[in-house]
């Protein structure tokens, strides 16, 4: 049985009887005129007419002085119908092939075609072609449909070769860039204007989690990767700005989950003289027009969730819905309390457990099953240190949650603008970082310091991909085109290049 090896080798050799040929396997040019999808689509317009294509070989089959090639890009596949007396001769000057070079052609291969449009006598929309260019040689067999590429940690590390077999993958990152191209037309459409924040700080904030760590040389300093856009987004609001966003990668140290990758993409906006209840109509109209335009509709299953987005949101009170479940009042209850509903309910107790993280977790075992979507408000201040208490009750936050499918997706709130009060925070944030709390927030001097100077009141509010994952109905990593795996070369790869270091 032939190896992947046994195949690149016989594919190197079709490589140097191409170049002794005076071919050049690899040019830099082409000259495509039209995509297979726009032949395709209309038919009578392009039939008789002269065309240039250009794809990866899919399929060849020769019979005596015909033969069929079936070449894809990105937009579909159509077949080169050539004809042995039609078929320009060999020209290794303009690296154009013979029909007596197609031996050396293998699937995978990248070509380019002229010729005219018509339909073949099986009424198969075909290219008649008169000139054929090789534009690069594949070494490697790229497996068919028909056989399929379904190992999952196969299909991770070679995502190109997934994304080439799999249709429904690479279609999945085309809704993906709708996802976030509609994000942006949604936010440019309402006046906000797009600036990108440092990836690198000096101090990171404005989540909880723990940041990765680097070194730049240059000032001989240690940065975190910045693990929320929140902070210099705000300050930006600091320096005059009304309606800023901006949408990047994130960085936070921790383990993968279904939900969760320690890298991803994320949005955040913030609006000068609104509060939370504007950033709730607007986010429930945000949400509607991105999906729609992503998905093409408002109705989805979601696992064991039937969700309805195009309905009237319910709206949940933080330490109701506690209370109702648990018997416990998020605002009086001791530490000892949170951690027997812990136990109770079978829910980790760590041994750094503190009452806001114990009772972040007893939410999250309510919202697990949550359909939604609902609005959850009223958060308790201690959990939110960043947005700006409830005028009636300053226990709670002016904060808003969508909770669908068993998910929270996305987060607002009326920011804290008060210096002295958000410096209070940051030091009870600090004390949790110091009693072990890795995840706690770090006290920004320099963010106090911007707030000293003033900052109007605004909303803020962010998402992740998760939101995109949550309505695509996968995984987080596969929800990425490349998703972080660790560090290793197959025995294949190092047989196939033994002279190489792979160590």
């Amino acid at each position: 049985m032939a190896t992947l090896k046994d195949f690149r080798d016989e594919r190197l050799r079709k490589l140097e009887e191409l170049k002794e040929l005076g071919f050049n396997p690899y040019p830099a040019d082409s000259h495509r005129t039209d995509t297979t999808g726009q032949i395709l689509a209309d038919f009578a317009a392009y039939e008789n007419k002269p065309v240039t294509v250009a794809g990866r070989i899919v399929a060849i089959r020769k019979f005596g002085k015909l033969a069929f090639v079936v070449v894809k890009d990105t937009t579909g596949q159509i077949q080169l119908y050539l004809n042995e007396a039609e078929v320009q001769p060999r020209d290794a000057s303009v690296n154009r092939l013979g029909i007596e070079d197609l031996p050396l052609l293998d699937t995978g291969d990248f070509i380019e075609a002229v010729g005219t449009i018509g339909k073949s006598k099986t009424d198969e929309i075909s290219v008649f072609t008169t000139e054929l260019r090789i534009l690069g040689k594949a070494l490697r067999p790229m497996p068919t449909q028909k056989e399929g590429f379904t190992n999952k940690e196969e299909r991770m590390r070679r995502r190109y070769v997934d994304m080439n077999v799999n249709a429904d993958v690479k279609n999945r990152f085309i809704r993906r860039s709708a996802f976030w191209q509609a994000t942006r037309d949604y936010l440019n459409s309402n006046g906000f204007l797009e600036i990108n924040v440092p990836v690198l700080e000096h101090t990171t904030g404005g989540a909880d989690a723990n940041p990765f760590v680097t070194h730049m040389d240059a000032l001989d300093q240690d940065f975190y990767l910045r693990i929320s856009h929140e902070l210099p987004l705000k300050r930006l609001i600091g320096a005059g700005f009304e309606k800023v966003y901006d949408i990047g990668a994130r960085f936070r140290n921790e383990n993968y989950s279904d939900e969760h990758l320690p890298e991803h993409v994320a949005m955040e906006w913030y609006w000068a003289y609104a509060n939370w209840q504007d950033g709730m109509k607007f986010m429930e109209n945000m949400y509607k027009d991105i999906l729609q335009k992503t998905f093409g509709t408002l109705q989805f299953q979601l696992g064991k969730f039937d969700v309805n987005m195009d309905g009237e949101w319910e709206i949940w009170d933080y330490a109701t819905v506690i209370k109702e479940r648990y018997g416990i009042d998020v605002f009086t209850s001791s530490l000892d309390e949170v951690k027997k509903a812990l136990v109770d309910n079978r829910l980790e107790v760590e041994q750094t457990e503190n009452r806001a993280r114990g009772i972040d977790k007893l939410w999250k075992n309510i919202r697990k099953d949550v359909a939604g979507p609902v609005w959850l408000v009223n958060t308790p201040t201690f959990i939110s240190p960043l947005a700006k208490t409830n005028p009636g009750n300053p226990e709670t936050v002016q904060r808003f949650q969508p909770v669908i499918a068993g998910s929270e997706l996305g987060n607002g709130f009326s920011e804290l603008n008060d210096p002295i009060d958000q410096l209070n925070r940051f030091k009870e944030q600090q004390g949790m970082r110091e009693a072990g709390d890795d995840e706690a927030m770090m006290l920004d001097i320099d963010f106090i310091e911007m707030l000293e100077y003033g900052m109007p009141p605004a909303c803020g509010w962010g998402f992740s991909e998760r939101v995109f994952w949550i309505f695509e109905g996968v995984t987080a990593r596969e929800g990425v085109p490349f998703p972080q795996l660790r560090h290793e070369y197959d025995e294949v790869t190092k047989a196939i290049y033994p002279d190489v270091n792979l160590t």
